[in-house]
């Protein structure tokens, strides 16, 4: 299975992430399938790749809950819902608060 995480870069206190499609059974920072984005947090600015995050979602990626959180800011999944994308019922749990 596969996932579209956060994989961490930069330095000591100044943590710039990686948003990949990597397999679930990896490490954080084990070797990702391909790179989809990037988030800085300190500058809260986010770079994203629409036509690869696009491609893996249909082919079933999940999104942890930060990534699905930093795409939902993006408006990716207004995009997405008049195409291909039908919602994970784990993504209905991210929009009601109840997953934790």
């Amino acid at each position: 299975m596969v996932k579209l995480r956060l994989k961490r870069c930069g330095r000591k206190q100044r943590a710039i992430y990686r948003i990949v499609a990597i397999d679930v059974r990896s490490r954080r920072d084990g070797r990702a399938l391909c790179k989809v984005g990037l988030y800085d947090p300190i500058n809260n600015q986010t770079s994203l790749n629409l036509p690869a995050i696009f491609h893996f979602i249909e082919k079933g990626a999940e999104p942890t809950r930060t990534v699905y959180n930093i795409l939902k800011k993006a408006k990716i999944f207004q995009e997405l819902s008049g195409f291909f994308f039908n919602p994970n019922p784990l993504f209905l749990f991210y929009e009601q608060g109840s997953y934790k």
